[in-house]
């Protein structure tokens, strides 16, 4: 069996196969497994906002969707992939925190959803599946063997997709 590569907050890691990644406490945060299944290389992003701040090209590319994404889709073609091969699984974007009003920040986890599907679909990437949203966090795991991304939950146990 293949050592863990562990993804954290604000990261993407790329590898050959066989691999196996994983990424701990989505909360509305959200891990995304990008996937090529002919070179069977894989990757897996941990965003943790939506956006980036135009106020800084430079600073923490991978902490955003919209340029975590692009950025992993070019890390990935280094190992052979093709961007019209490559696939997606998707899993996060809780809404953690309860507040008052359905403010921007207690809906961050769907904020971050949308960017990442939104970004997923300018890059013509298909989201094969996901398991996002409701109230509660998340351990991803994702094997580049066979493309399974496997979600552990205390709420809802595992899942494999």
């Amino acid at each position: 069996m293949s050592e863990l590569i562990v993804v954290n907050i604000s990261d993407v890691k790329v590898a050959p196969n066989p691999s196996i990644f994983v990424t701990y406490a989505l909360g509305s945060c959200v891990g995304i497994c990008l996937y090529d299944p002919i070179v069977k290389s894989a990757g897996l992003a941990h965003i943790m906002l939506p956006s980036h701040p135009d106020e800084k090209p430079s600073s923490q590319i991978f902490r955003y969707a919209d340029t975590c994404l692009p950025e992993s889709v070019k890390l990935m073609e280094k190992f052979g992939c093709m961007r019209s091969r490559m696939t997606a699984k998707i899993a996060g974007g809780a809404k953690m925190f309860k507040v008052a009003s359905d403010s921007a920040f207690g809906n961050i986890g769907q904020r971050n959803i949308e960017a990442v599907k939104k970004t997923l679909a300018s890059l013509h990437i298909k989201i094969l599946a996901e398991d996002t949203g409701a109230d509660y966090g998340r351990t991803v795991y994702f094997n580049s063997q066979t493309g399974k991304m496997t979600v552990k939950s205390f709420a809802k146990g595992i899942k494999v997709f």
